[in-house]
């Protein structure tokens, strides 16, 4: 099948799907269309069970799609830097240390927690998986997905604070839980030999690298927007910063989605204060909201699908809602540690633990992140639970978020 083709499907697909959902469901699009996805491969594996092979063109479809290379070195680059677009610096700047450190420590803490716990309880069940991989499971399943947060969070009426604490960590802490994936996979599957100082230096010159080299790009593109007064070509500026600084980022091994989002903080502040005219602004704003829009609703659609091509197994499925359990169970401590410590110094929302345990969701990096792993058997049990805790992050977590909001707010 050409690309074309390819493209030409999944966004017929998802037009339709949104179509369905704006018209009789009336569910956020992103879960909407996903749901409605998630429905149709469930009723195309059973009407394979009645005997009815359907379920083969569909694979064959998917199975053209590199969902690691299409999410992680093609349309992150772009949800990244819209969310950050609308993002206020100044916010930001002050909750720098609860957001720094859950972006950090608590994704670390979590990876350790998750990756223990999940050792501990496959060996309850009789599956054999090396401590190694449940750490690998920890990092890929541990940051919060900035994509299912962004598109969510903004119709669920939190309290501004925590809207701004849960976007911000979700915009930087996929960057960190990348760089931890790629170490810790480098060293279940031997790629190299890591010592304490090579993963500490890996660590930095992705995470840290990525921001400055944000900065950078954000910076020399904030100075030729100031100097033309053409929405047409302002909007292509920022289109090259995008594709052309990720790319760039990876082809220099520093943290593309770090890099993205620095340099979207700063045309979304200083860029859009100072180097544009209203009318830029707005065509702007309005460009970039619809590109967040559709690129969101394809890619909801795709983690609908995928179920299509992943194994599954009673003992699997159990699994799966287990492992659900112990990355809440894990959210909620790797996330009250910094708050408890930070209390002493500032005064958080009442429940504020609670809602950023509830409102931490994973969305499609984790699901690409366990399928970019060699074929093995450990890849095949990580990425169906990997599947499981997503999709109960979306549906579950996402659809009953505002109403936790709700809940908490009649308690105070």
């Amino acid at each position: 099948m050409h690309l074309f083709d390819l493209i030409a499907i999944l966004i017929t697909i998802t037009a339709i799907f949104a179509y369905l959902n704006f018209c009789y469901l009336r569910l956020p699009t992103t879960i909407g269309v996903m749901f409605i996805s998630l429905v149709v491969s469930i009723f195309i594996i059973l009407l394979d069970l009645a005997g009815l092979d359907i379920s083969s063109t569909a694979e064959r479809m998917l199975l053209q799609v590199d969902f690691d290379e299409t999410l992680m070195h093609g349309l992150l680059s772009f949800l990244l830097f819209a969310g950050a677009l609308h993002v206020n610096l100044n916010d930001l700047a002050k909750r720098k240390w609860i957001i720094g450190s859950m972006a950090s420590i608590s994704t670390l803490l979590s990876t350790f927690i998750i990756g223990t716990l999940i050792w501990f309880v496959l060996g309850l069940f009789g599956l054999s998986l090396g401590y190694i991989y449940c750490l690998l499971f920890g990092a890929l399943i541990s940051p919060t997905d900035p994509i299912a947060v962004l598109s969510i969070l903004r119709k669920a009426g939190a309290p501004k604070s925590l809207e701004i604490k849960i976007t911000g960590e979700s915009l930087f802490n996929d960057g960190i839980g990348v760089v931890l994936f790629i170490i810790i996979s480098a060293l279940a599957y031997g790629k190299v030999d890591m010592s304490a100082g090579t993963m500490l230096s890996l660590f930095l010159e992705e995470a840290v690298g990525g921001a400055l080299f944000g900065l950078i790009t954000g910076f020399i593109t904030y100075t030729l927007l100031s100097r033309v007064d053409n929405y047409q070509v302002e909007i292509l500026l920022t289109l090259a910063l995008v594709t052309g600084g990720y790319a760039l980022a990876l082809a220099l091994h520093i943290s593309g989605p770090i890099a993205v989002v620095v340099a979207g903080l700063m045309i979304g502040n200083h860029g859009r204060l100072l180097a544009m005219s209203d009318l830029t602004r707005e065509h702007l704003d309005t460009f970039w909201e619809l590109v967040d829009e559709i690129l969101n609703a394809i890619l909801f659609v795709l983690i609908g699908l995928e179920v299509l091509i992943i194994s599954f197994s009673p003992k699997l499925a159990i699994m799966g809602m287990l492992a659900v359990l112990v990355v809440l169970l894990a959210r909620f401590i790797s996330v009250s540690i910094p708050v408890k410590i930070l209390q002493r110094y500032r005064e958080f929302s009442p429940h504020s633990v609670k809602i950023l345990t509830w409102g931490g969701l994973r969305g499609g990096i984790s699901v690409a992140l366990a399928l970019s792993l060699p074929e093995g058997s450990e890849r095949e049990l990580i990425l169906s639970i990997t599947y499981f805790v997503v999709i109960f992050s979306i549906l579950v977590q996402g659809l009953t978020i505002g109403k936790v909001i709700d809940l908490t707010s009649r308690q105070l």
